[in-house]
């Protein structure tokens, strides 16, 4: 439990809405007369939301600013109740802490002002349960690395003698500085798009030709048109990966993050089919390897903000997206089952093994049939 001095006098302080005085120590609060019971009931107001809760649950722990004679500073005589001007969300935490015993973490609440309503009330953050530790520190450690890089960008504006390198890097993460930087930002993203497109193109049919049975695609037909406009556009991906190797603070941490790998897996099958042969086995693996150009598109999230908060929103919400697909997996597996051998002995039957009445559970489930 915190030390009482360590949050006492900004307690105090709030109290009468003057922060410079939690520097000079206050007199003892006086009791009153009806505080001596421990069997009466609290009310508590927190900026307008009312809560009510016994004496004896605050006792519970009197280290802490509510189970303490402190919190006598913030009752108001004239409505009989505490007045506490703070948060009223975060405060419903705070008092299930006294009513259970247990500290919980809500997890759509900003880590930074969690902490200062803790400190406020003197709890620490030490005592949150195991369901809620893990996350906690994963927040406070996600937060401590954005407050790091924020004051490293700050230090390195105000730094006039900063490194090429740091120039570079700083203006690829954050390419509004500079003209030179939002100019290569959108050319960058422009030839995303022109590749993505292309590669949709190229398999639409473009029309017969005399003397052929086939209809060609557009890529085939117009095989060199769209080979140049491929070289292109993964010599504008190869130059911006160079130079963000050479520019990355740490360049092995580069190259084990996934938009890097996106980044070689994307312009790996053009340097390939440069040195393949007209083998029909090795040409067939190339084809095959071609898909991998679709990963270009995942480089729109480089210069898409409401993209990386998605990214970063399904990797918070992995293991409950885990339990969805494993509750559908079991479910699908179920009914495929029982709709097998349902029908395992009617004649002409298109479910002759569970595998293959995985398809119309599958639909039926999701409503897609």
């Amino acid at each position: 439990m915190a030390s009482v001095a360590a949050w006492l006098p900004f307690a105090r302080a709030s109290a009468i809405g003057w922060v410079p005085i939690s520097q000079n120590p206050l007199p003892v609060p006086r009791l009153r007369d009806d505080a001596k019971r421990g069997d009466d009931k609290l009310r508590i107001n927190v900026s307008g939301r009312r809560f009510e809760t016994w004496r004896t649950t605050l006792d519970k722990y009197p280290d802490t600013l509510l189970g303490s004679n402190e919190k006598e500073f913030f009752y108001d005589d004239e409505s009989k109740e505490y007045f506490f001007d703070r948060d009223p969300d975060l405060f419903r935490n705070v008092l299930n802490y006294y009513r259970t015993g247990r500290l919980h973490y809500p997890k759509h609440e900003c880590i930074s002002a969690y902490d200062e309503e803790l400190a406020f009330y003197g709890i620490m953050p030490d005592i949150i349960g195991d369901c809620c530790y893990e996350d906690y520190k994963d927040r406070k450690r996600e937060n401590a690395e954005r407050l790091m890089d924020d004051k490293a960008s700050e230090n390195a504006e105000m730094d006039p003698a900063i490194s090429f390198r740091e120039k570079m890097w700083r203006a690829f993460e954050n390419p509004h500085i500079g003209t030179t930087a939002l100019v290569f930002y959108y050319v960058t993203g422009f030839f995303i798009a022109v590749s993505v497109i292309a590669n949709i193109v190229d398999t639409i049919k473009c029309g017969k030709i005399p003397g052929m049975k086939k209809e060609p695609t557009c890529g085939e037909r117009y095989l060199e048109a769209f080979f140049c406009l491929d070289t292109a556009c993964v010599m504008i991906f190869t130059a911006e990966y160079l130079l963000r190797l050479y520019a990355a603070p740490d360049r092995c941490k580069f190259m084990r993050s996934v938009m890097s790998i996106i980044d070689v897996v994307a312009i790996m099958p053009y340097y390939i089919g440069l040195v393949i042969t007209d083998n029909d086995d090795v040409s067939g693996a190339f084809v095959t390897l071609r898909v991998f150009r679709v990963f270009r598109i995942f480089k729109f999230s480089r210069h898409s903000q409401g993209l990386r908060i998605l990214g970063y929103t399904l990797k918070s919400c992995a293991s409950e997206l885990g339990f969805l697909v494993f509750s559908l997996a079991m479910a699908i597996i179920i009914f495929a089952t029982v709709m097998y051998y349902a029908e395992r002995n009617v004649p002409d039957t298109d479910f002759t093994s569970i595998p293959s009445a995985f398809w119309y559970t599958i639909v039926t489930m999701t409503t897609l049939g």
